[in-house]
Formats: C-alpha cells, structure tokens, sequence
C-alpha cells in the first residue's frame, strides 16, 4: 500500500512504502496529514530539491462502480527486438461506490411529497411545467452525481500526487442492438470489429447484471457462459431480457429447456430471474448519458486526456492476465504494454453524503413523523467522523475504530470493520479524520486469473446459433 507525501508547503511529491514513511515519522521529518488515505507531510524537503516521475490517473467510469487507479509510467525496451514499450506500475487503487440510485429515490419521495401538498391546498393550481427549460448539457442530480464525485477523486488525486495525464475509458452501450438484435444496419463500416464491439457490450452488461454469479445456482469466481432462459429451439430471441449467465454445469445441465422446467421445483429463484431479466437498462443509460459529460469535465483540468474503448480494456486484461475487478479494469484503460504490481490492496469509497437540509423526517403518506436537531455537531463531533473509542468501563470494554453517528444525548454509534456497536459515550472518542462525504474500506479481493481463451471475445455468430461460450 503506498502512502501519500506532500512537502512542506503541501505540494505533492512520489508516493513511498509503508516502511519508509513509519521511518520518516519515527524520525521526525514528517508529520501525519491524513489518515485515509494514508498522507504524510515532510517537514524538510520541497518540491524543488526531489524527484518527481510521470504519473497518470486511469478511470473506468460505471453506473454504479467507478475503478480509479493511479499508475507510474516508465519506458521498457524488449531485450530481443530491442522495441520500447510502454509499462504501468501500480500506485493506488480504487472503487468508487455512487449512490445516484439513493439520490434518484429521495428525488422520487420528494416529488410525490409535493405532489400531494400542492393538490391539498391548490386544487386548481396551473400547470408551470410547459414553460420550464432545461440549460444545455443538463444532467438529472443521480447523473450529475456520479460526474462531481468522479471529479472530485480526480482533483484529489492531483493535490496528493504528481499527476501529469488521464486516461478514461469511453464506453458505449448500443441500447438498440442489445433490446433488438435482430435489427440490422448495413453500412460500409459494419464488420467484424463492429462485431466484436457489440458482443462485449453485450457481455459486459450481463456480468453487471447478474452481479458475475450463476443465476441457477450463484457459483461464483467460475467460467461463465451465456445461456438463453426461453431457448432459441423454442423460439426465444437474442434479447438481453432473454439471456443470463450460468456456469457450465448448470448450463448443461438445463440444455434446451424452458427455465420454468428447469427451475419447476425452485419457484422463489424463478420468480427472481424472471423480474431480473426484464428489468430496464438503467445501468447502461447512466453510462451513456454521463461518458461524455465526464470527459468534458476532465479537459477542464488542464491535463491531457487519453481515451480508450471497452473493447481494448478487455483486450489488454485478458492479454497481460489480470483478473476482473472494476479498479484493475482501469489499470488496463487505454495504452499500457506491461503492467507491474497490481496485486495490491484496494480502497474502497463508498459515497455517503454529508447530511440531509431537510431536518424533518415523513411517513410514507407525507406527514411529519420526527425531527432532526437543527446542529449537525455535537460534543465536537458530527456523524461521519472517523473516530477512535477506547471504552474502560460497562459493557463494552475495548478499543473500536469507525465512523460515528451522533446523537444530542452524548450516546454514539460507532460503524467499525467487525459491525455496528451501539451506545458508545462522547467522552471515550478521539476524533482521528473530520467527515468528507465518504466512507473508507481496505479490502483485497479474491481473485481469479482469466485461463487463456476464456476472456475472449464471444463471437456473435456463435451467439446465434445457440453455442455458449465462457465469458
């Protein structure tokens, strides 16, 4: 895990090992900035007397996920065709959690909250929508969201290390080629790249969709396949509402099945994948709806922006053997002919909020059922601050580590890596790192190398002639 370093006038410099930062911090030539991420600040060193390296931020942006990486870029020359290649040397992952669906539900509540107050009181209340116009480029708040918290981690970044490039990946989903398949366009450029390109969107969204387990029988960190629920030798179709993924065993073991014959004497795990199937591509439309807003507001940085397609993330994963995961997709955006120490741990950021202006708490019809404090802060504490209880008596002895959520009556809950633990007084907490909107995971996940031809791209003439083939 690399720890951050700013100088002494907080200007970024090359990130170090743990090792030489407990070092720096025995020695006291450093000073604790941060805690997560882990960010010291030298006290006798400037930017003017190191040596700083390139840097580049990669970005892998999704609807519910977004990967985040931080790379050293250094030039490698092959010592039997003598060929310079470009390789990527992992700094910093990173999973960023969105919370646009939160948002798109408080928006719904909202409006149907004000929906039933105006029809209450003004019943012959004019219609205003028709003269209502939306800005160019407008976003709804659940798009917007994911584009400022994504940039808000790109500008973080730059303050901590020494950025000097992006690399985003631009992807697309043909919403009409995944609903109808069977629609096509002959134009000059069609081919097998075109091809190629829809069959991994295609893929890439089923992954998503099934959350990349079995849906007969959520196995999981398998081969995965294709499989149609109504099979094409009974009329189903290419849609997406009509594919899932399942591992090989269950894939053949269904064969030509119906998935209601299949599934007869598990109704609960049938009634889920048929709602499943024919939910909306929500997902794939934040995607499209945001990519280019995204990148517009890269530019505005000031950096150069390198972009790159979904297709040639899959193809430099699946080339250099790098197992799947939304942080390690990013490592692989763009140009990269080598990349070196990505088994590293990942910071997980889940976007929580800062708090709520509306003080007052409704029922489901509308009506006022509580009230919040009109402080956010208590005892020196506000909820989402990252504190440290050592508890010395009652029930709860210990030493506990999390984030705090406050209560006006001096008794906190505190959310640690083990759980929730309730009832924990202000007078045992030290606050370690003020709230920022964000809530912090270290995690190494279990990871499954791609076998060769595995990560392949699943050709479309296979897909249509009913063949599975591994994802």
């Amino acid at each position: 895990m690399a720890v951050f370093v700013l100088d002494k006038r907080k200007r970024p410099l090359m990130p170090c090992s743990e090792k030489r930062a407990r070092l720096l911090l025995e020695r006291g030539r450093a000073r604790v900035h941060r805690l997560v991420p882990f960010t010291i600040r030298l006290v006798d060193r400037t930017v003017e007397t190191s040596v700083v390296q390139p840097v580049r931020i990669k970005i892998d942006p999704g609807s519910r996920t977004t990967g985040l990486a931080l790379v050293r870029e250094s030039e490698e020359v092959d010592a039997e065709t003598g060929e310079v290649r470009q390789a990527a040397h992992v700094v910093f992952l990173a999973e960023l959690s969105h919370r646009g669906h939160a948002i798109r539900d408080a928006m719904t509540a909202r409006r149907a909250f004000r929906r039933r107050r105006r029809s209450a009181n003004l019943r012959h209340r004019a219609c205003r929508f028709a003269n209502r116009r939306k800005p160019e480029g407008w976003l709804a708040p659940s798009l917007r969201h994911r584009v400022e918290t994504t940039l808000s981690w790109v500008n973080r970044l730059c303050r901590w290390t020494p950025v000097t490039a992006i690399s985003q990946e631009l992807a697309r989903f043909d919403m009409q080629a995944m609903q109808h398949p069977e629609i096509r366009v002959r134009t000059v450029s069609v081919g097998a790249a075109s091809e190629a390109a829809r069959t991994y969107e295609v893929r890439e969204y089923l992954l998503e969709k099934w959350k990349r387990k079995c849906a007969y029988c959520d196995t999981q960190d398998v081969p995965l396949e294709i499989d149609h629920i109504h099979p094409r030798s009974k009329g189903g179709s290419h849609r997406v509402s009509n594919l899932v993924i399942a591992c090989r065993t269950c894939n053949q073991k269904k064969g030509n099945r119906d998935v209601a014959e299949f599934l007869a004497r598990d109704p609960q795990r049938l009634a889920r994948i048929e709602a499943q199937a024919l939910s909306p591509l929500r997902d794939a439309s934040a995607v499209n709806s945001t990519r280019w807003a995204l990148y517009a507001a890269l530019k505005e940085t000031g950096l150069p922006v390198e972009v790159g397609t979904g297709g040639r993330t899959k193809f430099n994963r699946s080339r250099l053997g790098i197992p799947k995961t939304h942080a390690l997709d990013a490592v692989c955006v763009g140009q990269v002919a080598a990349v070196h120490g990505w088994n590293v741990l990942t910071l997980g950021i889940q976007c929580a909020g800062r708090g709520s202006y509306q003080r007052t708490r409704l029922n489901r019809h509308g009506f006022p059922r509580g009230y919040l404090t009109r402080s956010k802060r208590h005892f020196g504490f506000q909820t989402g601050d990252m504190v440290r209880a050592v508890v010395t008596t009652g029930r709860k002895v210990g030493t506990y580590v999390g984030r705090v959520a406050i209560r006006a009556g001096g008794s906190f809950n505190l959310q640690t890596k083990n759980g929730l633990v309730q009832g924990i007084h202000h007078r045992f907490c030290a606050l370690m790192q003020r709230a920022d909107g964000y809530g912090y995971a270290w995690s190494r996940t279990a990871f499954v190398k791609e076998e060769a031809g595995t990560g392949a791209a699943l050709s479309l003439s296979a897909l249509k002639g009913g063949v599975s083939r591994a994802i």
